[in-house]
């Protein structure tokens, strides 16, 4: 029973190379759909078979052996120096394409299988990936103590551990010749130095996209093309930096997916420089949907005044009229006025005698106060009360018994001319 291919088939789910998991992870995302695996014959029409490596490296190799292999066998294919460890990701006439998409320059570049990976080839793979993370941490130390304005971001050994791939970052030319040799007498291995960019280094490291997704250079992207400020400028995006950059600082590869499809549907909108005439008066493009077709006018060209929303097509309607030296009654495409808009009235729904309810609260709540300050029994310390509560509500209770001595006291007798008071 072939062990290599059954585990690969339970952990993608399939085969033919598409992941459970709807985009393949990182390590799978140069998959191939085989989509001619079910034909009979397919696996014996060539003899090229693709093979993956480490994230986003992968060759072509001629089984010159004829080895019965699948999808998912780990094999031993030709290096310089030395052999390297793969896993087979695609067999078939589907090779025969992914060459030409490949560009290769020349057949040189093919190489051959030697085997199936055996146990042996296998401990000894396992033990160079063990060793990629430590190199990669001394190697940037190495670096640094050069004072080398670059940056190693991931370091890949070869299957038999005989060579070291190092894959590094930097803006300008770097001269690393010194580097090399301090690489190679650290770990005694032979060096290769690899340039990438910032959007490969985020591909390789991965995590998840402010859409709430993992990155699509993680995941399925293996082709970057040029990402510009004009993809949001067709789609009206806002060109903000720090909404439109990735990851990886640079401008988001999502920019450009949907651009397409804009470029078309800006066809069908009127020109910006183009300005309706109606009977009651001109109006001026202020804003555009764009996928819905929905253009707004402006009295104003420079204000949103007396705004007015139609479709493209009333719009285009309108310039024909124009052209013809008519006016319509105005932009709705029944002819009738905008009415304009009443004011609204905030407290229509509401009961204006809500705060005389809040005011009986108040008052009700200074009488049971006073009440309280009333009945508050006189401290030890010469008669005053305790606390500033007590003190307050005292206060209150002797404003109320002066009221209530200045409505009970006894009127005034009258004056009389004749003599004093009785």
């Amino acid at each position: 029973m072939d062990y290599n291919n059954m585990n690969y088939k339970l952990w993608h789910g399939c085969d033919r190379g598409l992941c459970s998991c709807a985009c393949g992870r990182q390590d799978h995302q140069l998959n191939t759909y085989d989509w001619l695996a079910d034909v009979p014959g397919n696996a014996e029409s060539t003899d090229l078979v693709e093979v993956q490596f480490k994230n986003t490296r992968k060759g072509y190799y001629h089984n010159v052996n004829h080895l019965p292999l699948a999808k998912g066998d780990y094999v031993a294919v030709e290096a310089n120096p030395g052999h390297d460890i793969g896993v087979v990701t695609l067999t078939g006439r589907l090779v025969l394409l992914q060459i030409r998409k490949a560009n290769l320059k020349s057949a040189d570049d093919i190489k051959r299988i030697y085997r199936k990976a055996k146990p042996v080839d296998m401990d000894k793979y396992r033990e160079a990936k063990a060793r990629e993370h430590a190199t990669m941490i001394e190697s940037r130390k190495i670096a640094k103590g050069l004072g080398l304005d670059m940056k190693i971001g991931d370091v890949e050994f070869q299957g038999d551990g005989n060579k070291a791939i190092f894959y590094y970052i930097a803006d300008e030319r770097v001269d690393f010749r010194q580097l090399i040799k301090d690489l190679a007498a650290a770990f005694h291995v032979r060096i290769e130095m690899k340039q990438i960019g910032a959007r490969q280094e985020a591909g390789r490291i991965g995590g998840t996209g402010p859409c709430g997704r993992e990155l699509c250079c993680a995941t399925w992207m293996k082709n970057f093309s040029t990402v510009s400020t004009t993809s949001a400028r067709i789609q009206d995006l806002s060109l903000n930096p720090t909404k439109l950059a990735g990851m990886c600082a640079k401008l988001k590869c999502c920019l450009n997916y949907e651009v397409d499809e804009y470029i078309e549907a800006r066809k069908e909108l009127p020109s910006k420089e183009i300005v309706l005439e109606t009977q009651d008066g001109e109006y001026h493009l202020f804003k555009v949907d764009i996928l819905s077709g929905l253009c707004t006018y402006s009295t104003d060209k420079k204000l949103a005044a007396n705004l007015e929303m139609i479709s493209a097509a009333r719009a285009r309607e309108i310039i024909e009229m124009n052209k013809r030296g008519e006016k319509p009654l105005s932009l709705q495409s029944d002819g009738n006025v905008k009415k304009p808009e009443k004011p609204v009235d905030i407290l229509a729904n509401d009961d204006i005698a809500r705060f005389d309810k809040t005011k009986k609260r108040k008052k009700k709540k200074q009488r049971k106060t006073a009440e309280k300050g009333q009945n508050a029994k006189p401290a030890d310390n010469g008669g005053k009360p305790n606390g500033k509560q007590n003190g307050k509500a005292a206060g209150r209770g002797r404003q109320a018994d002066k009221a209530d001595t200045k409505k009970n006291a006894p009127k005034p007798a009258a004056k009389t001319g004749n003599g004093p008071e009785e």
